[in-house]
């Protein structure tokens, strides 16, 4: 069947814009632009300070930063690819009590132990207090509301919907989750963020609900947030062992055993409702029409 001038064009224009929006390279550039803006906004932190109190100068220098690099990555996306939405909404709602027990199980259980391993320079110890001292609205706009949503929508939203399209779903988690680890800047976050951002890559890619990823990063900042209204930042120290924080090496290993169990059920019960879903499946069909369409 002959096609009529229009729909050749159609046609050309299809083939010359790709299906997808990060590759890797581009994906390791948005998180280059996301750590270079925070380099450059961090000039504007002594200035802002003179016309704002620290904690509402911490949020205006996190929104242009985050939000800066967010409009960045959604303004090339869309002019790369035409995509100019995200798929927000859950299907299944059965799966939220289980990905908020299994954020706080994983968080306890694993990210802990962990990241409390690394020794801590006195100069960060101090600086980590100065931030913990923070409780205000600014601080939980910040932590809480923001951060959830902005960082979500461009490594779950962006680079990891569009790494789908470029590797298979291992390495695109697994890319997505490092740099998201790489852009906090210390290997202490980075630990949380890599082992978070495995979870939420999985579920991501089961759902493609931006709520999901975003419930699981209010829950682990939520968490944060208010566990500085229950300890005393003061007399806390980094040097700390772990078991010491815990009240002892039984209470400790009674924790961790206790929230690695809750964490193996929260992820065997979502894996079973994933089972049942086809959402996944719907994903990779709709990958593989994509490369097709680019091979015309």
């Amino acid at each position: 069947m002959e096609l009529n001038e229009q729909q050749q064009q159609e046609l050309q224009d299809l083939k010359k814009k790709p299906p997808y929006y990060p590759g890797v390279g581009a994906s390791f550039g948005i998180s280059g632009i996301l750590i270079g803006l925070a380099l450059a906004f961090g000039l504007l932190l002594p200035v802002l300070n003179k016309y704002f109190e620290e904690e509402a100068t911490f949020l205006i220098y996190y929104l242009l930063m985050t939000g800066g690099t967010f409009w960045i990555a959604y303004a090339v996306r869309k002019n790369k690819t035409g995509v100019d939405d995200f798929t927000v909404p859950l299907r299944n709602l059965s799966l939220l009590p289980f990905i908020v027990f299994g954020t706080l199980a994983l968080l306890i259980g694993i990210v802990s132990p962990i990241s409390s391993s690394i020794p801590m320079p006195e100069f960060l110890e101090e600086a980590f207090k100065q931030l913990s001292m923070q409780k205000g609205l600014p601080t939980f706009f910040t932590i809480v509301i923001a951060a959830p949503i902005l960082e979500e929508l461009i490594f779950r939203g962006i680079i990891l919907d569009g790494l789908f399209r470029n590797t298979s779903p291992t390495k695109a988690i697994l890319l997505s989750s490092f740099l998201f680890g790489l852009v906090h800047l210390n290997p202490w976050q980075f630990v949380t963020a890599m082992v978070l951002g495995i979870f939420m890559g999985w579920i991501y890619y089961h759902t493609k609900s931006l709520f999901a990823t975003i419930l699981i990063h209010f829950t682990a900042n939520a968490s944060a947030f208010f566990a500085r209204f229950l300890v005393d930042i003061d007399s806390m120290s980094y040097d700390m062992t772990l078991a010491e924080f815990h009240g002892g090496k039984i209470n400790m290993l009674i924790t961790i055993t206790g929230c690695i169990i809750i964490a193996f059920i929260c992820i065997n019960f979502m894996r079973q409702e994933f089972a049942k879903n086809t959402v996944s499946d719907e994903w990779n069909n709709t990958i593989q029409e994509e490369k097709r369409d680019e091979t015309i």
